[in-house]
């Protein structure tokens, strides 16, 4: 199926990307992906005070590390390009003079308290705040007299000062009145165009069909409708006015907007501490859309084809941390345990588990593995305290060392005798397997001692993995092997 949708992504590239922005990647890849359509990806970095290499590099990172491809913008290319607003600055100067001739725009002088003091005078009357159009019609002289002044000027558009209405892809009829949306500023006093200009001007250009972007911009939609009319009546781009969309909000906790202060709200966050991007697009296409019924476990392929913009729920999602890490545990256990150990292996090597080049037996050992941790494990980073004992001690790994409260609490004068009689029962062991370690232990601990399982089990875990949490202990017993294990239970 291919069709002429074209829809976009465009980030500025300040900061570390936040997952609400990513989210809204996400929709349009769906949605372009569904119907047969593009998908393009361009970067508004017009600020150059906020905006940065390295976190457009993150934004790049970020889309691939995701799974999602792009048919335009940076690396890839295009028809339309360049993908990069302060590429593109010859552009918006032609549509700025086009727009000046044509009438749609003019020069404001007013300074920034003489705005300031207006609003608060409509506030006190009243009547909406918004610029009130006192430079709209300057006459000549007017115009003369605050060049003569040394008066600065900003370019701002006029609205026609009609009704605004559409039907939004997931709101519906939505309407804003005339009085709410006045001229606004297209043009700063040192030349640089706004957001306000270059985003409809760059949609017109690359064609694009259909806008799909956060509630947050939904009061903006009315200019930008305003201004894409003038566009077309200018002849600049495609001549087509695109469709509107607004995804809603992402909240936090206490019901607040998800901002990038939230550190959930973090994408880099997610990578450190070793979420799937399986699972963290899989829970993020759950911000506000699912594919129907009660299934919430699925792939980028599976949302592609299932994925309908007008089933987008337009009430606040609310970002449930311990639901998408709950999600990224089930693809934790859908993987492969050949790539489940493949992904687990940075975190190992970061944490000095591993080294740096791993051997072949240490990753045969790490696949042994996996079948006894995966079902434990919710995140990739907890890897390093799942499986660490089995590898420290080695060559190029950290040394074995007990975790402290853990000892302090198990390994008192009944724990080490428990390990002790461990230590006996498994010493002449003949076949180190996991059935005759579990024999001998439940032997010697529950039926001669007749301790209890947490009792018998407990300091033995401890003695042998370092932690009360582990793999199940006869399991590891066996991977750590015989003379590694009896010289753990040897305190």
């Amino acid at each position: 199926m291919s069709s002429d949708v074209r829809v976009r992504f465009c980030p500025s590239p300040t900061g570390d990307p936040h997952v609400g922005m990513l989210r809204t990647a996400l929709f349009n890849w769906a949605h372009a992906r569904h119907v047969g359509g593009t998908f393009v990806f361009r970067i508004e970095d017009t600020d150059a005070a906020r905006d940065s290499e390295e976190s457009y590099e993150a934004l790049l990172s970020a889309l691939r590390w995701l799974g999602l491809d792009w048919d335009e913008g940076p690396e890839v290319g295009g028809d339309h390009g360049p993908y990069r607003q302060s590429e593109r600055g010859e552009i918006y100067a032609g549509v700025i003079a086009q727009l000046s001739d044509g009438g749609y725009t003019y020069n404001c002088y007013c300074n920034a308290a003489e705005l300031e003091e207006r609003r608060d005078a409509a506030r006190k009357a009243g009547r909406p705040s918004g610029y009130d159009g006192h430079c709209r019609d300057l006459t000549t002289e007017q115009i003369a007299a605050c060049e003569a002044e040394g008066r600065t000027h900003i370019v701002r558009f006029r609205m026609p000062g009609t009704n605004w209405r559409w039907n939004d892809l997931i709101r519906g009829d939505v309407e804003f009145q005339a009085e709410h949306v006045p001229d606004f500023a297209i043009v700063r006093a040192n030349g640089d165009p706004l957001y306000t200009l270059v985003n409809p001007t760059d949609d017109a250009l690359m064609e694009i069909t259909h806008v799909l972007r956060g509630e947050d911009l939904l009061s903006s939609t009315p200019r930008q409708l305003a201004l894409h009319g003038a566009l077309i009546e200018l002849g600049i781009g495609s001549g087509v006015m695109p469709e509107f969309g607004h995804l809603p909000y992402v909240m936090g906790e206490g019901n607040k907007k998800l901002s990038k202060r939230d550190p959930e709200a973090s994408f880099s966050l997610y990578q450190k501490r070793g979420y799937l991007p399986e699972g963290l697009a899989n829970y993020l296409a759950l911000l506000g859309w699912s594919p129907g019924g009660d299934v919430e476990f699925f792939s980028l392929q599976q949302m592609a084809e299932a994925f309908d913009v007008s089933t987008v729920n337009a009430n606040p999602a609310r970002f449930d941390l311990k639901k998408c890490t709950a999600i990224n545990g089930d693809w934790i256990r859908a993987l492969e345990p050949a790539d489940l150990a493949t992904r687990i292996e940075p975190f190992l090597i970061e944490a000095g588990v591993l080294p740096t080049e791993p051997t072949a037996e240490h990753r045969d050992l790490l696949l042994a593995a996996i079948p006894h941790v995966s079902e434990r494990m919710e995140t990739l980073a907890q890897s390093v305290g799942m499986v660490g004992f089995l590898f420290a001690g080695q060559p190029g790994s950290l040394p074995f060392k007990r975790d402290q409260e853990d000892s302090e609490k198990l390994l008192d004068e009944q724990g080490v005798a428990v390990v002790a009689a461990a230590h006996d029962a498994l010493k002449d062991l003949s076949d180190w397997n996991t059935d005759n370690i579990q024999t001998a232990l439940r032997g010697q601990l529950i039926e001669v001692m007749e301790l209890k399982p947490k009792v018998a089990f407990g300091p033995v875990r401890v003695a042998v993995t370092g932690r009360r949490v582990s793999p199940p202990l006869f399991e590891s017993l066996e991977l750590l092997g015989r003379e590694r294990s009896l010289e753990r239970l040897s305190l």
